[in-house]
């Protein structure tokens, strides 16, 4: 019987069978895959696909998320794809989609729809009925639960720097803005969008109206300094990618005049923890909320 299901493109991604041969374009999903006890039917990946560690490395890359090498997809002779609407670049998607390979297109902006995701991805797979998957599924939805149950309150307000030079954070249409609102956080910058060109963005001319825009992503504006210290933080959070901040960074931010700075509440944490949806949230939440919950108890 064949598997139809709609993927976050607004497409009904059709399934004769389940899939054998499955490429990941995404690392979210690869680490997914493998967490629904699937990951021998992955023949293919991207540079950045490393999770789990230990058990990728023998699997073919066929480039990174943004140039992934279409040839060496197509090689592969995968019955999937699984792809990103924000990971990936479209042009290589449309080719395989005219090549006529099936590709699923996944966004999720919510940790709830990356969980959700999961089940869906399961179903998939045609793995919904096997322990591992089960198991996975259920763990995401507890550690939601959870999280929701012990939210701070008031909310810890949050600043998360995603690039130094340009200064770059996300406003509050994105998954990592989401994971600090579970993990009872505010995201400071929630309100802001990304202006164009660079100039307005950092306040030096007007941008361009919202009527010209098209299809540019607005939801990672480029930020400076004297914004971060209006906004008043108390807690600034550096995760090790997609930029990997270092110590001296965090000297930078401490040097600020910030709640957060006063408080000593600069912290580090891994990137894929707030913005790797699907089967790393079980763990990833829990361990931003620790933060959180630290940043918390040192403004009391």
């Amino acid at each position: 019987m064949a598997t139809r299901i709609r993927d976050d493109m607004g497409r009904d991604v059709s399934l004769l069978r389940p899939p054998r041969r499955v490429v990941s374009l995404v690392p979210s999903e690869t680490a997914s895959v493998f967490a629904l006890g699937a990951g021998d039917r992955l023949v293919g990946r991207t540079h950045y696909c490393v999770e789990p560690a230990g058990d990728v490395e023998h699997i073919p890359i066929v480039g990174g998320t943004k140039d992934a090498d279409v040839s060496a997809v197509v090689d592969l002779r995968p019955d999937l794809v699984l792809a990103n609407q924000e990971e990936n670049a479209r042009p290589a998607l449309e080719e395989l989609v005219r090549l006529g390979h099936t590709v699923f297109v996944s966004f999720p902006r919510r940790v709830d729809d990356g969980v959700a995701h999961l089940a869906r991805l399961a179903r998939l797979l045609a793995a919904p009925r096997d322990d591992s998957a089960r198991g996975a599924i259920r763990r995401g939805y507890d550690a939601v639960a959870a999280a929701r149950a012990q939210r701070e309150s008031p909310p810890v307000r949050a600043f998360v720097p995603i690039w130094l030079d340009p200064l770059m954070t996300a406003s509050g249409d994105t998954y990592l803005s989401d994971v600090l609102a579970l993990a009872g956080a505010d995201n400071v910058f929630s309100d802001r969008e990304r202006r164009y060109p660079l100039a307005a963005d950092l306040a030096r001319r007007s941008p361009i109206p919202a009527d010209r825009l098209g299809d540019r992503d607005t939801r990672y504006p480029r930020i400076t300094l004297e914004e971060v210290e209006a906004r008043a933080p108390e807690l600034v959070l550096l995760p090790d990618e997609p930029y990997a901040f270092s110590e001296a960074d965090a000297e930078r931010f401490r040097s600020l005049d910030i709640p957060a700075a006063r408080a000593g509440a600069i912290a580090f944490c891994e990137g894929k923890d707030l913005m790797w949806p699907g089967s790393r949230a079980s763990a990833g939440i829990p361990r931003i909320r620790d933060i959180v919950r630290r940043a918390a108890s040192s403004r009391a």
